[in-house]
Protein backbone atom coordinates (compact mmCIF):
# COMPACT_ATOMS: atom_id res chain seq x y z
CA UNK A 1 0.00 0.00 0.00
CA UNK A 2 2.98 2.29 0.75
CA UNK A 3 4.14 1.99 -2.34
CA UNK A 4 1.33 2.92 -4.66
CA UNK A 5 0.82 6.08 -1.96
CA UNK A 6 4.33 6.86 -3.39
CA UNK A 7 3.67 6.33 -6.60
CA UNK A 8 0.67 8.29 -6.92
CA UNK A 9 1.98 11.57 -4.79
CA UNK A 10 5.02 11.24 -7.21
CA UNK A 11 2.34 11.59 -10.48
CA UNK A 12 0.47 14.25 -8.76
CA UNK A 13 3.21 16.33 -7.61
CA UNK A 14 4.88 16.30 -11.37
CA UNK A 15 1.34 16.72 -12.88
CA UNK A 16 0.64 19.67 -10.32
CA UNK A 17 3.92 21.56 -11.23
CA UNK A 18 4.28 20.89 -14.81
CA UNK A 19 2.34 23.52 -15.90
CA UNK A 20 4.10 25.75 -13.92
CA UNK A 21 7.43 25.14 -14.96
CA UNK A 22 5.85 25.46 -18.79
CA UNK A 23 4.96 28.83 -17.86
CA UNK A 24 8.41 29.86 -16.30
CA UNK A 25 10.71 28.53 -19.01
CA UNK A 26 8.53 30.03 -21.69
CA UNK A 27 8.63 33.56 -19.52
CA UNK A 28 12.10 33.16 -19.21
CA UNK A 29 12.86 32.16 -22.73
CA UNK A 30 14.65 28.76 -21.36
CA UNK A 31 14.14 26.45 -24.32
CA UNK A 32 15.47 24.58 -26.71
CA UNK A 33 15.11 25.89 -30.08
CA UNK A 34 15.63 24.46 -33.30
CA UNK A 35 18.19 23.80 -35.58
CA UNK A 36 19.75 21.57 -38.48
CA UNK A 37 20.78 18.69 -35.77
CA UNK A 38 17.31 18.64 -34.14
CA UNK A 39 14.36 17.22 -34.76
CA UNK A 40 11.53 19.75 -33.29
CA UNK A 41 9.90 22.36 -35.16
CA UNK A 42 9.39 25.19 -32.38
CA UNK A 43 11.02 26.40 -29.51
CA UNK A 44 10.15 23.65 -26.48
CA UNK A 45 10.83 24.63 -21.89
CA UNK A 46 13.57 22.13 -21.06
CA UNK A 47 13.19 22.42 -17.16
CA UNK A 48 11.16 18.86 -17.34
CA UNK A 49 14.39 17.60 -15.60
CA UNK A 50 12.85 19.67 -12.34
CA UNK A 51 9.14 18.20 -12.84
CA UNK A 52 10.95 14.75 -12.44
CA UNK A 53 13.59 15.21 -9.59
CA UNK A 54 10.85 16.97 -7.84
CA UNK A 55 8.24 14.11 -8.41
CA UNK A 56 10.80 12.02 -6.89
CA UNK A 57 11.45 13.85 -4.02
CA UNK A 58 7.86 14.22 -3.26
CA UNK A 59 7.15 10.84 -3.22
CA UNK A 60 10.28 9.53 -1.13
CA UNK A 61 8.90 12.41 1.39
CA UNK A 62 5.77 10.25 1.86
CA UNK A 63 7.10 7.32 2.19
CA UNK A 64 9.79 8.21 4.70
CA UNK A 65 6.57 9.15 7.45
CA UNK A 66 6.45 5.54 7.26
CA UNK A 67 9.62 3.55 5.63
CA UNK A 68 13.21 4.56 6.48
CA UNK A 69 14.45 5.93 3.64
CA UNK A 70 17.35 7.34 5.50
CA UNK A 71 20.18 5.45 3.80
CA UNK A 72 18.81 7.19 -0.40
CA UNK A 73 19.66 10.56 1.22
CA UNK A 74 23.32 10.62 -0.17
CA UNK A 75 21.26 9.43 -3.73
CA UNK A 76 18.73 12.22 -3.44
CA UNK A 77 22.30 14.68 -3.22
CA UNK A 78 23.77 13.06 -6.47
CA UNK A 79 20.55 13.58 -8.47
CA UNK A 80 20.36 17.07 -6.86
CA UNK A 81 24.00 17.61 -8.37
CA UNK A 82 23.28 16.29 -11.43
CA UNK A 83 20.23 18.28 -11.73
CA UNK A 84 22.08 21.59 -11.39
CA UNK A 85 24.49 20.45 -13.85
CA UNK A 86 22.00 19.53 -16.36
CA UNK A 87 19.50 22.15 -16.15
CA UNK A 88 22.91 24.36 -16.01
CA UNK A 89 24.19 23.02 -19.44
CA UNK A 90 20.53 23.47 -20.83
CA UNK A 91 20.99 27.37 -19.99
CA UNK A 92 24.91 27.85 -20.39
CA UNK A 93 26.03 24.87 -22.53
CA UNK A 94 28.79 23.90 -20.36
CA UNK A 95 31.78 22.28 -22.15
CA UNK A 96 31.71 18.25 -22.10
CA UNK A 97 35.11 18.48 -20.15
CA UNK A 98 33.46 20.24 -17.07
CA UNK A 99 30.57 18.01 -17.24
CA UNK A 100 32.79 14.80 -16.99
CA UNK A 101 34.29 16.24 -14.18
CA UNK A 102 31.21 16.71 -12.31
CA UNK A 103 30.02 13.43 -13.38
CA UNK A 104 33.29 11.91 -12.12
CA UNK A 105 33.13 13.65 -9.07
CA UNK A 106 29.62 13.03 -7.97
CA UNK A 107 30.28 9.17 -8.16
CA UNK A 108 33.31 9.58 -6.53
CA UNK A 109 30.64 10.85 -3.64
CA UNK A 110 28.65 7.71 -3.91
CA UNK A 111 31.44 5.39 -3.75
CA UNK A 112 33.04 7.20 -0.61
CA UNK A 113 30.42 8.29 1.33
CA UNK A 114 27.45 5.91 0.36
CA UNK A 115 29.30 2.62 -0.55
CA UNK A 116 28.05 2.37 -3.95
CA UNK A 117 30.73 0.02 -5.25
CA UNK A 118 30.97 -2.06 -8.47
CA UNK A 119 32.86 -4.71 -6.84
CA UNK A 120 31.58 -8.28 -7.30
CA UNK A 121 30.97 -10.41 -10.95
CA UNK A 122 28.57 -12.40 -8.78
CA UNK A 123 30.31 -15.39 -11.06
CA UNK A 124 30.69 -14.12 -14.22
CA UNK A 125 33.84 -15.60 -15.59
CA UNK A 126 34.51 -17.70 -12.15
CA UNK A 127 34.95 -14.15 -10.52
CA UNK A 128 33.01 -12.75 -7.69
CA UNK A 129 34.11 -10.24 -5.14
CA UNK A 130 37.27 -7.78 -6.88
CA UNK A 131 40.19 -5.95 -4.99
CA UNK A 132 38.73 -1.96 -4.14
CA UNK A 133 41.61 -0.57 -6.56
CA UNK A 134 39.99 -2.42 -9.43
CA UNK A 135 36.29 -1.77 -8.41
CA UNK A 136 36.61 2.13 -7.46
CA UNK A 137 37.48 2.98 -11.27
CA UNK A 138 35.31 0.04 -12.79
CA UNK A 139 32.44 2.09 -11.07
CA UNK A 140 33.43 4.96 -11.92
CA UNK A 141 33.59 4.12 -15.76
CA UNK A 142 29.85 2.24 -15.70
CA UNK A 143 28.33 4.57 -13.53
CA UNK A 144 29.53 7.69 -16.00
CA UNK A 145 29.11 5.45 -19.17
CA UNK A 146 25.37 4.75 -17.95
CA UNK A 147 24.54 8.88 -17.03
CA UNK A 148 25.71 9.71 -20.55
CA UNK A 149 23.98 6.34 -22.36
CA UNK A 150 20.78 7.75 -21.12
CA UNK A 151 21.73 11.72 -21.93
CA UNK A 152 22.25 10.72 -25.70
CA UNK A 153 18.85 8.90 -26.30
CA UNK A 154 17.02 11.66 -25.60
CA UNK A 155 16.78 12.58 -29.26
CA UNK A 156 12.75 12.03 -30.29
CA UNK A 157 9.58 12.55 -27.89
CA UNK A 158 9.10 10.33 -24.83
CA UNK A 159 12.46 8.06 -25.99
CA UNK A 160 14.75 9.10 -22.34
CA UNK A 161 11.23 9.11 -19.78
CA UNK A 162 9.50 5.83 -22.07
CA UNK A 163 12.84 4.03 -21.55
CA UNK A 164 13.15 4.91 -18.17
CA UNK A 165 9.89 3.79 -16.94
CA UNK A 166 10.84 0.62 -18.33
CA UNK A 167 13.82 0.39 -16.27
CA UNK A 168 12.68 1.48 -13.51
CA UNK A 169 9.63 -1.17 -13.57
CA UNK A 170 12.20 -3.78 -14.32
CA UNK A 171 14.79 -3.06 -11.63
CA UNK A 172 12.00 -2.29 -9.47
CA UNK A 173 10.86 -5.90 -9.92
CA UNK A 174 14.06 -7.19 -9.24
CA UNK A 175 14.65 -5.00 -5.63
CA UNK A 176 11.27 -6.25 -5.03
CA UNK A 177 11.65 -10.50 -5.13
CA UNK A 178 14.78 -9.74 -3.39
CA UNK A 179 13.56 -7.46 -0.32
CA UNK A 180 15.14 -4.53 -1.31
CA UNK A 181 12.48 -2.17 -0.29
CA UNK A 182 14.40 0.52 0.08
CA UNK A 183 15.54 0.69 -4.05
CA UNK A 184 12.26 -0.74 -4.80
CA UNK A 185 10.78 2.86 -3.07
CA UNK A 186 12.96 4.73 -5.09
CA UNK A 187 12.30 2.74 -8.59
CA UNK A 188 8.58 3.39 -7.97
CA UNK A 189 9.15 7.24 -7.02
CA UNK A 190 10.75 7.48 -10.37
CA UNK A 191 8.47 5.69 -12.40
CA UNK A 192 5.87 7.49 -11.23
CA UNK A 193 7.72 11.05 -11.69
CA UNK A 194 8.43 10.08 -15.30
CA UNK A 195 4.87 8.85 -15.93
CA UNK A 196 2.71 12.53 -16.29
CA UNK A 197 5.59 14.14 -18.40
CA UNK A 198 5.98 10.99 -20.72
CA UNK A 199 2.08 12.13 -21.55
CA UNK A 200 3.06 15.64 -21.94
CA UNK A 201 5.90 15.14 -24.17
CA UNK A 202 4.10 12.90 -26.10
CA UNK A 203 1.35 13.77 -26.76
CA UNK A 204 0.93 17.67 -25.42
CA UNK A 205 1.45 20.85 -27.83
CA UNK A 206 1.24 23.92 -25.35
CA UNK A 207 1.99 21.59 -22.54
CA UNK A 208 5.07 20.45 -23.95
CA UNK A 209 8.11 19.85 -22.51
CA UNK A 210 11.40 18.29 -22.84
CA UNK A 211 13.04 16.38 -19.39
CA UNK A 212 16.28 18.27 -20.86
CA UNK A 213 20.19 17.27 -19.92
CA UNK A 214 19.15 17.81 -15.94
CA UNK A 215 16.66 15.11 -16.55
CA UNK A 216 18.59 12.63 -17.93
CA UNK A 217 21.42 12.99 -15.76
CA UNK A 218 19.21 12.81 -13.11
CA UNK A 219 17.78 9.38 -14.36
CA UNK A 220 21.58 8.70 -15.38
CA UNK A 221 22.47 8.70 -11.54
CA UNK A 222 19.14 6.69 -10.69
CA UNK A 223 20.13 3.92 -13.22
CA UNK A 224 23.84 4.03 -12.31
CA UNK A 225 22.88 3.48 -8.65
CA UNK A 226 19.76 0.79 -9.52
CA UNK A 227 22.97 -1.35 -11.11
CA UNK A 228 25.46 -1.05 -8.57
CA UNK A 229 23.22 -1.78 -5.94
CA UNK A 230 22.65 -5.09 -7.81
CA UNK A 231 25.53 -5.83 -8.25
CA UNK A 232 27.92 -4.81 -5.34
CA UNK A 233 28.96 -6.89 -2.89
CA UNK A 234 26.79 -8.20 0.12
CA UNK A 235 24.03 -7.19 -2.01
CA UNK A 236 20.39 -8.97 -1.18
CA UNK A 237 20.42 -9.73 -5.32
CA UNK A 238 23.36 -12.32 -4.33
CA UNK A 239 20.44 -14.88 -3.74
CA UNK A 240 19.94 -15.13 -7.19
CA UNK A 241 23.98 -16.72 -7.83
CA UNK A 242 22.82 -20.13 -6.46
CA UNK A 243 20.18 -19.94 -8.59
CA UNK A 244 22.15 -19.17 -11.79
CA UNK A 245 20.61 -16.20 -12.50
CA UNK A 246 23.49 -13.63 -14.29
CA UNK A 247 23.06 -10.60 -12.84
CA UNK A 248 25.54 -8.57 -14.60
CA UNK A 249 23.89 -10.39 -17.84
CA UNK A 250 20.96 -9.15 -16.14
CA UNK A 251 21.27 -5.45 -15.93
CA UNK A 252 23.21 -5.37 -19.29
CA UNK A 253 20.30 -6.21 -21.12
CA UNK A 254 17.97 -3.59 -19.03
CA UNK A 255 20.63 -1.10 -20.39
CA UNK A 256 21.54 -2.49 -23.70
CA UNK A 257 19.91 0.27 -26.37
CA UNK A 258 21.12 3.15 -24.91
CA UNK A 259 24.42 1.41 -23.57
CA UNK A 260 25.35 -0.17 -27.36
CA UNK A 261 24.00 2.78 -29.15
CA UNK A 262 26.17 5.07 -27.32
CA UNK A 263 28.92 2.71 -27.87
CA UNK A 264 28.69 2.41 -31.68
CA UNK A 265 27.90 5.77 -32.72
CA UNK A 266 31.22 7.53 -30.33
CA UNK A 267 33.16 4.72 -31.90
CA UNK A 268 32.05 5.78 -35.36
CA UNK A 269 32.95 9.37 -34.60
CA UNK A 270 36.42 8.68 -33.54
CA UNK A 271 37.19 6.22 -36.45
CA UNK A 272 36.50 9.47 -38.82
CA UNK A 273 38.74 11.40 -36.71
CA UNK A 274 35.67 14.05 -35.31
CA UNK A 275 35.74 14.48 -30.91
CA UNK A 276 33.10 11.16 -29.93
CA UNK A 277 31.11 14.16 -28.12
CA UNK A 278 30.31 15.39 -31.77
CA UNK A 279 26.38 15.89 -32.28
CA UNK A 280 25.10 14.03 -34.94
CA UNK A 281 22.02 12.31 -36.09
CA UNK A 282 23.70 9.28 -36.36
CA UNK A 283 21.68 7.56 -33.53
CA UNK A 284 19.49 4.40 -33.54
CA UNK A 285 16.27 7.06 -33.13
CA UNK A 286 17.28 8.96 -36.06
CA UNK A 287 17.36 6.01 -38.60
CA UNK A 288 13.72 5.05 -37.41
CA UNK A 289 12.76 8.88 -38.01
CA UNK A 290 14.49 8.56 -41.38
CA UNK A 291 12.44 5.72 -42.41
CA UNK A 292 9.23 7.80 -41.71
CA UNK A 293 8.73 6.34 -38.15
CA UNK A 294 6.61 8.92 -36.16
CA UNK A 295 8.62 9.78 -32.43
CA UNK A 296 5.37 8.34 -30.56
CA UNK A 297 6.57 4.79 -32.98
CA UNK A 298 9.93 5.40 -32.64
CA UNK A 299 9.60 5.22 -29.06
CA UNK A 300 8.03 2.22 -28.77
CA UNK A 301 9.88 0.44 -31.21
CA UNK A 302 13.15 1.14 -29.10
CA UNK A 303 11.56 0.23 -26.18
CA UNK A 304 10.21 -3.15 -27.95
CA UNK A 305 13.78 -4.03 -28.97
CA UNK A 306 15.22 -3.15 -25.37
CA UNK A 307 12.84 -5.31 -24.11
CA UNK A 308 12.89 -8.25 -26.20
CA UNK A 309 17.16 -8.00 -25.14
CA UNK A 310 15.25 -8.50 -21.77
CA UNK A 311 13.34 -11.16 -22.83
CA UNK A 312 15.87 -13.28 -24.27
CA UNK A 313 18.23 -13.28 -21.25
CA UNK A 314 15.37 -14.45 -19.20
CA UNK A 315 15.17 -17.29 -21.88
CA UNK A 316 18.70 -18.30 -21.83
CA UNK A 317 18.01 -18.53 -18.22
CA UNK A 318 15.17 -20.50 -17.78
CA UNK A 319 16.73 -22.87 -20.87
CA UNK A 320 20.03 -23.62 -17.94
CA UNK A 321 22.42 -21.22 -19.93
CA UNK A 322 25.40 -20.57 -17.87
CA UNK A 323 25.85 -17.31 -16.78
CA UNK A 324 28.75 -16.88 -19.39
CA UNK A 325 26.36 -17.71 -21.95
CA UNK A 326 23.62 -15.48 -20.84
CA UNK A 327 26.09 -12.65 -21.23
CA UNK A 328 27.65 -13.34 -24.72
CA UNK A 329 23.89 -14.01 -25.86
CA UNK A 330 22.75 -10.68 -24.55
CA UNK A 331 25.90 -8.47 -25.90
CA UNK A 332 25.34 -10.56 -29.57
CA UNK A 333 21.76 -9.27 -29.68
CA UNK A 334 22.70 -6.07 -28.10
CA UNK A 335 24.87 -5.68 -30.94
CA UNK A 336 22.72 -7.22 -33.90
CA UNK A 337 20.26 -4.85 -32.58
CA UNK A 338 22.01 -1.72 -32.63
CA UNK A 339 24.83 -1.83 -35.13
CA UNK A 340 23.76 -4.54 -37.01
CA UNK A 341 20.19 -2.82 -37.45
CA UNK A 342 21.34 0.75 -37.76
CA UNK A 343 23.77 -0.76 -40.40
CA UNK A 344 21.18 -2.18 -42.49
CA UNK A 345 18.71 0.41 -42.66
CA UNK A 346 21.26 2.76 -43.37
CA UNK A 347 22.07 1.03 -46.57
CA UNK A 348 18.74 1.05 -47.29
CA UNK A 349 18.19 4.70 -47.19
CA UNK A 350 21.59 5.60 -48.74
CA UNK A 351 20.59 3.58 -51.82
CA UNK A 352 16.91 4.29 -51.74
CA UNK A 353 15.83 0.47 -52.18
CA UNK A 354 12.30 -0.70 -52.80
CA UNK A 355 12.53 -2.48 -48.99
CA UNK A 356 13.02 1.32 -47.96
CA UNK A 357 10.34 2.86 -49.71
CA UNK A 358 7.82 -0.20 -48.73
CA UNK A 359 8.89 1.06 -44.95
CA UNK A 360 8.33 4.18 -45.84
CA UNK A 361 4.37 4.16 -46.85
CA UNK A 362 4.07 1.86 -43.94
CA UNK A 363 5.27 4.90 -41.33
CA UNK A 364 3.79 7.13 -42.78
CA UNK A 365 -0.10 5.04 -42.24
CA UNK A 366 1.27 4.68 -39.05
CA UNK A 367 1.72 7.79 -37.44
CA UNK A 368 0.12 8.01 -34.16
CA UNK A 369 -0.04 11.71 -34.81
CA UNK A 370 -2.47 11.74 -37.60
CA UNK A 371 -5.54 9.77 -35.63
CA UNK A 372 -8.08 11.19 -33.94
CA UNK A 373 -7.31 9.71 -30.27
CA UNK A 374 -3.73 11.16 -30.66
CA UNK A 375 -5.24 14.64 -31.18
CA UNK A 376 -7.95 13.83 -27.95
CA UNK A 377 -5.06 12.95 -25.70
CA UNK A 378 -3.11 16.68 -27.20
CA UNK A 379 -6.25 18.20 -26.17
CA UNK A 380 -6.43 16.42 -22.46
CA UNK A 381 -3.10 17.07 -21.80
CA UNK A 382 -2.75 20.80 -23.01
CA UNK A 383 -5.72 21.31 -20.44
CA UNK A 384 -4.09 19.96 -17.74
Amino acid sequence: MLYILSFLVAILSVHWIHPRLVRIALDKNIVDNPNARKLQRRPTPVLGGIAVFFGSVIGLGCASITCDCSELFIVVVAMMIMLYTGTMDDILDLSPALRFLIEIGTVLLLIFVGGYTLNDFHGLWGLNQIPQGVAIPLTVFAAVGIINAINLIDGVDGLSSGYCILTSLLFGMMFWYVGDRTMCMLAVVAAGSLIPFFFHNVFGKSSKMFIGDGGTLVMGIVMSVFVIRILRHGSMSEVYDAANIGLIPFTLAVLSVPVFDTLRVMTTRILKRKSPFHPDKTHLHHMFIRLGCSHAATTLAILILNFFVVLCWWISYKAGCSIDAQLYIVLVLSILITSGLYNFMEYHIRHKTQFVRLLHRIGYRMHLNRTGIFFWLQKKMDRM
